[in-house]
């Protein structure tokens, strides 16, 4: 039977140095869906997050146990490059992060000149696909080679959307990647994600209850290194069955 999720953590905890961040998570992720991860801050959502496409390798003394599964593969397996990893899970930070000396174009298409592709008619067909499923191409397809500082937090921040989706990543992780931004940026990048569903699956992590509402199929609680409930984002917001779910989405504690 064909396995139909596409990320599996398996008792999952993620420790720095003897403290433990994260406590034993067990948590499927469906292709093609965007799945939100809550719960207030220092509660394990931002390590879980980052495990999952091995930046916590980066972190002295950081360690993971269990096993975490894309596709059926151990992203921890002993021969796995977690440089290969981290090309095929994205990732999109809190803070806008462009290239500050580079171009638009060569923000979009840095990860595939790492990859060896080097034919310009190729790069220059996968910067235009990014920039439109980043819904920026309209607004920068006459300055491509301008720098791309010059642009505005919202738009830098869908730059760094159609990077991460230039290399075609399984899945896109997003830590609070509205966090910065005005309101009007935060719904541009909103209505982005049921488009992008499409082109890959989505873990956002985000404090907003709204956004989560807003833009998840599924909905993790987490609650001082635990997973405290999973579940349709619906079923979530409407009628969660752990109290502690309920007291934090309708703004009791958080």
């Amino acid at each position: 039977m064909t396995n139909p999720f596409i990320l599996n953590a398996q008792d999952v905890s993620i420790y720095y140095g003897q403290k433990r961040a994260v406590n034993g998570v067990n948590l499927n992720v469906a292709k093609g869906t965007v799945s939100a991860l809550i719960g207030p801050s220092g509660c394990g959502k931002t390590t879980f997050l980052r495990a999952i496409n091995r930046m916590h390798d980066l972190t002295p003394g950081a360690r993971v146990e269990g096993k975490i599964l894309l596709d059926g593969s151990d992203l921890y397996g002993a021969d796995v490059d977690a440089v290969a990893v981290r090309r095929r899970i994205g990732m999109v930070f809190q803070k806008p992060n462009p290239f500050p000396t580079m171009s638009i174009f060569d923000n979009v298409v840095s990860g595939l000149k790492l990859a060896g592709i080097r034919d310009q008619t190729v790069l220059k067909g996968i910067a235009e696909q990014s920039l439109h499923q980043a819904a920026l191409w309209d607004e920068v397809k006459d300055r491509l080679n301008a720098p791309a500082m010059g642009l505005s937090g919202g738009q830098q921040q869908r730059l760094c959307i159609a990077r991460a989706l230039a290399v075609e990543p399984e899945i896109l992780l997003m830590d609070e990647p509205t966090s910065a931004l005005d309101p009007q940026s935060t719904a541009r990048i909103e209505d982005l994600l049921s488009d992008l569903k499409k082109v890959t699956t989505i873990m956002i992590v985000t404090h907003n209850m709204h956004q989560a509402a807003r833009v998840s199929d599924t909905t993790s609680f987490f609650l001082n290194g635990d997973l405290i409930e999973h579940g349709l984002t619906d079923q979530i917001f409407t009628s969660p069955r752990d109290e502690r779910t309920e007291a934090y989405v309708t703004g009791r504690f958080g």
